[in-house]
């Protein structure tokens, strides 16, 4: 058999979905061992054999190159790192690539490799064995079977997840943010903005640094909401059920004054399933959700969004502005 049609058989392929926590975990595993930073070094980015990040990472006396190599060489099949073999065959460097640069720290200290770690941490991964509790009872999440409380509950009384939470909200909305300011102007002429579940603030500080004649107000989303020029939330309607996403839009609806809209960045679920990495990672987010926050918490197409905000009194809705492959800015407007 030739290794084109090998690559495309049905044994490959469910080997590859039977064993895809390997990557996940790989991916874990190279944050904890710090490889990101270490090849980063500064923007360097120079490439580096598995002995060379271990003595540069001081992994600990003894680290094993071979097995740190197993590991690179995994994930660069899957796109993070770039694979360098010298012209004699002897030894292999690695780089970052785009996606590999994600996970090192910019001159801020932020990556995404807190959102990593946060995702791989031991809590969440006792609860991935009860997927299959979701369907046959989504009275209660995976999570909660496990842990006996929600998510964040369960973070309140961890410290160390709970700073972990904030690192991995910070390392993933800084960038969003910034994407989302310079190409998103719909916060022109707004006097005051109600930010809904705003969390450590770093989006709303980065909204009042660019518009600093914007005032704010906070609010709880399912009682009341404080009326304004324009309301703002950022990845809260995913967690939400269908009821409480209408109970939100309508207590946004109800205070905000007629030509007043909610912007509202969410992940947008595409109407047909396709195999794009875009696709895949939107399925895998939702899985994510319903296993560890909301059983019935979902990620929704454009049309389900338009019609939770005409049910809630919100004649118009635009959903034509992407932050990114993964997140659109969706208008709700009186």
């Amino acid at each position: 058999m030739e290794r084109s049609q090998m690559d495309n058989s049905p044994t490959s392929a469910i080997m590859e979905l039977a064993n895809l926590i390997s990557v996940s975990m790989s991916l874990t595993a190279v944050v904890k061992l710090k490889v990101p930073d270490t090849i980063w070094q500064n923007g360097s980015n120079n490439p580096l054999s598995a002995a060379e990040i271990l003595s540069a990472a001081a992994a600990g006396p003894g680290g094993d190159a071979e097995n740190l190599q197993r590991i690179l060489r995994l994930l660069t099949s899957y796109g993070v790192f770039n694979q360098h073999i010298g012209e004699d065959g002897s030894e292999t460097r690695y780089s970052l690539t785009e996606v590999g640069k994600a996970l090192a720290a910019d001159e801020n200290g932020l990556s995404y490799a807190p959102y990593i770690l946060q995702h791989h941490q031991d809590a969440m991964m006792l609860a991935w064995p009860l997927v299959h509790e979701a369907v046959l009872d989504p009275s209660s999440e995976p999570f909660v079977k496990v842990h006996g409380e929600r998510p964040y509950s369960y973070y309140g009384k961890n410290p160390e997840m709970n700073l972990l939470m904030q690192k991995a909200m910070s390392g993933a909305s800084v960038p969003f943010m910034k994407a989302f300011l310079d190409g998103y102007d719909g916060f022109q002429g707004v006097e005051t903005l109600v930010d809904v579940g705003g969390s450590s603030g770093d989006c709303l500080r980065m909204i009042m640094t660019k518009y600093q004649r914007i005032e704010h107000v906070g609010g709880d989303m399912l009682k009341s909401i404080p009326p304004g020029d324009a309301i703002f939330m950022k990845w809260l309607l995913l967690s939400s059920t269908d009821e409480e996403c209408a109970q939100v839009l309508k207590n946004c609806c109800d205070v905000l004054p007629w030509g007043g809209k909610l912007i509202v960045c969410e992940p947008l679920m595409p109407n047909s399933t396709d195999n794009s990495p875009t696709c895949r990672a939107l399925l895998q987010e939702d899985i994510f959700l319903m296993t560890m926050y909301r059983t019935k918490g979902k990620h929704r197409t454009a049309m389900e969004f338009r019609e939770l905000g005409l049910a809630a009194g919100f004649p118009n809705f635009k959903a034509d502005f992407r932050i990114d492959d993964f997140f659109t800015v969706l208008e709700f407007q009186k």
